[in-house]
């Protein structure tokens, strides 16, 4: 399957962020993706960085937005995942899968710390989906950091596993840079599956819009700091040696 990940400049105005999203699913489409990742809070801004807090979100029209995105997959054919601030009974930082004529369906981050804390809910749904045979897990941002999180997605099986990221500074940080890199590898390795990461660019990109290998390669990557389309042919394969016995020891563990 062809996935891409779209890195871009996030603001805090929705209209000109659905724009952005907009072109780069058309982008995709034209080069046969068939699904594509989004930033965390990539429709609506991230709170406080982009916007003062997650109330001041217009949430209706975060609504027509997601109701034309649906409507673009739909008539394109093509499955999509954006980030963004939702309401329902309570405000959450909320990850949607977009897919053609399928109900709208999402995950809700589950990690809350610092400035989440101050403007989310907690999620509770397993961030699972099934598309073309291939089954993906979702995650957002600070859960990289626990191997827990992603714990849950090895004893379902899944086949690779997105993260949307909002992780960005007023300088330069080349180090949380690599050291937030050194995460998504070191999930990959412990999980033997495949991760694909999508994060904004400015200020300053301090975490990898890239594609890890089931043994922590880095596959693709792109360049820091400016917008781009990440595309990647995955294709399921046979564990070599070492994810062989990764997995033989995960698998003990498990049951420990």
């Amino acid at each position: 399957m062809r996935i891409a990940a779209y890195q871009f400049s996030v603001s805090g105005n929705i209209r000109e962020n659905y724009k952005e999203i907009e072109k780069a699913i058309y982008l995709a489409k034209n080069e046969d993706v068939r699904l594509i990742i989004f930033p965390e809070c990539a429709l609506t801004g991230y709170p406080p960085r982009n916007i003062p807090d997650s109330s001041c979100v217009d949430f209706d029209l975060v609504q027509t937005k997601c109701e034309k995105l649906q409507s673009i997959a739909d008539k394109k054919d093509i499955s999509f995942i954006v980030g963004a601030v939702f309401k329902e009974n309570a405000i959450y930082n909320r990850a949607t899968l977009f897919r053609p004529d399928r109900p709208m369906e999402f995950y809700d981050k589950r990690a809350l710390w610092g400035w989440d804390k101050d403007n989310f809910a907690k999620g509770s749904h397993d961030g699972i989906f099934e598309l073309e045979g291939i089954r993906f897990g979702m995650r957002i941002c600070f859960e990289v950091r626990f191997p827990e999180f992603f714990r849950e997605l090895y004893r379902r099986n899944t086949d690779i596993d997105l993260v949307l990221f909002h992780d960005v500074a007023d300088i330069d940080d080349k180090e949380r840079y690599d050291l937030i890199k050194g995460h998504l590898q070191t999930r990959a390795v412990e999980n033997v599956t495949t991760t694909v990461s999508v994060n904004a660019v400015s200020p300053f990109q301090t975490a990898p819009t890239m594609v890890v290998g089931k043994s922590g390669q880095c596959i693709k990557e792109c360049a820091r700091n400016k917008p781009e389309l990440l595309i990647y042919d995955f294709e399921k394969t046979e564990n070599d040696f070492g994810e062989k016995g990764r997995t033989s020891i995960s698998d003990e563990l498990l049951f420990i």
